[in-house]
């Protein structure tokens, strides 16, 4: 590792004042390295997109400074873009934990890449470049091989903890609390420490609580079918409700696709022991309803997702009987709450039981850590510089305010947005330029030709609807043909509201001829319709559907 006047510039192009969508760089000199290229859900407002990511104009720009794609652990807002970010920039290799590097796979395959420089790493793993030295430090999360990233860099130690809780009782292996502790010791300089659940007091629950939980309800439902919903990612709670269903003779049948490749993945690397607990619906028949858990998709209230489609009764395999326990073994990501509640309502009036998570049923505990672990993990690591990440404005804030309360001063803690750099030389940490960041929207498979003038058409559209107006011009004697045609789609109906479409028609009608006494082009005359007809239309109905004017210009011979 050479020592020279050079820089280390670390930045976010996704992950800051959000949850999701992480994506860490970490740039020295000619060398620059990612942590993560995950995907953000969309809000609401979003209409039609499927997903958002980064912009990666810098990545591009940078491209032959890449050494490396390094992840954190194998969930979608981390490995969900994966597929999207090598689409567009060339990564030379990705190193991933075993679990996560078996999702990235599944992600390639289903979108027919090819990409062959796919490295697994583990505890000891050591990657070498030429000024920057990675290691990794195992963490405890809802998703097994989960670590935390140790990046040396000439100006000094950067730890990434990945998204961690400390459990004392997991599911899985132990953090290595005592290699955090070592690092800590020997210096480090800036830690990178993710926030999701620093508004949320105290320490999380272990998973092994949720089992005691998931036991108690497994042993009160003796005669029963228990229907039981979980994200496919939490591959440790998969674990444990197959070690719950063996506990209690129920076999477990399985639904969505990513519950299916969750299940593979966990009897693939020995998470789970014995593959003969799933069974298939034809062999389901011939058991007892207290014989029988149906694993499902569907927590958050996804639409077409299989529980939502099971509450609806529009799925093809699961009818519901009124005697069936559903329990929601996950807590609402934010935005989610009013998806997960109409399911709950329709699963009420169906007249079966449901749990939730709740202090009366703790059936769920985050992968997060709350405020009391966040305070743990800067003992340990001690950084003299701390920049708050994964989280919106509000967590990364109280993060900040948690590591005051440890010993951090005020201005060695670093609030950022994404895009703005912080810089490490010898000396310390100071802000640095900004680097161009945005979100990218994904609309089916297309990346990036939806901006946010289509989304507000879009939400036009929803609110008021469409109206399409087709005008036919004699092009010799430029004049209307026939009388304008009216099509209306989400603004009224057309049936029932003849006379104000008589209204529209004479009013199109109207503004045409008057355009048409002088010189015209169509872009001008398309613009007067627009302009005039929306006063009109708000006058009538205090509605402002999206107008579509459509013209064309006949070449009439004369016979």
């Amino acid at each position: 590792m050479e020592k020279n006047n050079a820089v280390t510039s670390v930045f976010a192009l996704g992950g800051l004042g959000e949850v999701g969508k992480n994506m860490y760089v970490i740039e020295y000199n000619k060398e620059l390295v990612i942590i993560d290229a995950g995907v953000m859900f969309p809000e609401d407002e979003l209409l039609g997109i499927d997903y958002v990511i980064q912009d990666v104009t810098y990545l591009k720009q940078n491209e032959d400074k890449i050494k490396a794609l390094i992840i954190t652990h194998g969930h979608e807002d981390h490995i969900g873009g994966i597929t999207f970010l090598l689409q567009n920039v060339s990564i030379p290799v990705i190193y991933a934990s075993q679990i996560a590097s078996d999702l990235i796979k599944k992600k390639l395959i289903d979108r027919n890449m090819n990409y062959e420089n796919l490295s697994v790493y583990d505890k000891d793993t050591v990657i070498k470049f030429k000024n920057i030295t990675v290691e990794f430090i195992n963490t405890t999360h809802s998703i097994p091989d989960s670590y935390a990233i140790v990046v040396h860099t000439p100006n000094g130690t950067i730890v990434h903890t990945g998204d961690f809780k400390f459990d004392l009782t997991p599911i899985g292996p132990m953090a290595n609390i005592h290699k955090m502790a070592a690092l800590g010791e020997k210096g480090v300089k800036l830690l990178l420490s993710e926030s999701t659940n620093a508004l949320s007091p105290g320490f999380s629950a272990s998973e092994a609580i949720v089992d005691e939980a998931l036991g108690d309800v497994f042993a009160k439902a003796q005669t029963n079918r228990i229907i039981l919903a979980t994200f496919a990612s939490n591959i440790y709670r998969i674990k444990h409700i197959v070690e719950t269903c063996r506990e209690n003779n129920r076999k477990i049948i399985t639904f969505g696709r990513s519950m299916e490749n969750a299940k593979d993945i966990a009897i693939k690397n020995g998470l789970i022991k014995d593959a003969s607990i799933f069974i298939d619906t034809n062999a389901a028949k011939d058991l007892k309803k207290s014989e029988i858990c149906i694993l499902c998709t569907g927590s958050q209230g996804e639409p077409l997702a299989a529980l939502s489609r099971i509450a609806n009764g529009t799925h093809k395999q699961v009818q519901l009987m009124p005697d069936d326990i559903i329990v929601f073994s996950s807590n609402p990501i934010p935005g989610n709450s009013a998806g997960i509640n109409r399911i709950i309502n329709k699963l009420y009036l169906k007249g079966v039981k449901v749990f939730t998570n709740s202090e009366l049923s703790d059936i769920h505990t985050s992968g997060h850590a709350k405020a009391e672990e966040l305070k743990w993990m800067i003992r340990l690591i001690k950084p003299e510089y701390l920049m708050p990440i994964h989280g919106e404005y509000r967590m990364l804030k109280k993060h900040g305010d948690l590591a005051k309360q440890c010993d951090i001063p005020e201005d060695h803690i670093f609030i950022c947005k994404n895009g703005d750099s912080v810089i490490m030389d010898n000396n310390g940490i100071s802000r640095g330029k900004h680097i161009h960041a945005g979100d990218v929207y994904v609309d089916g498979s297309r990346i990036g030709d939806i901006g946010s003038v289509v989304i507000k058409d879009r939400k036009l559209m929803s609110k008021d609807g469409v109206l399409v107006s087709i005008l036919n011009i004699d092009a010799n004697t430029h004049s209307l043909l026939i009388k304008p045609n009216i099509t209306t789609r989400g603004f009224v109906l057309v049936n029932e509201n003849a006379d104000l479409i008589h209204e529209i028609e004479n009013k199109v009608t109207e503004i045409v001829n008057r355009c048409l006494q002088g010189k015209y082009n169509i872009i001008d005359l398309k613009n007067q319709i627009i302009l005039e007809l929306n006063m009109f239309i708000n006058e009538k109905t205090g509605r402002r559907p999206m107008i579509l004017p459509v013209i064309m210009e006949v070449n009439k011979k004369n016979n």
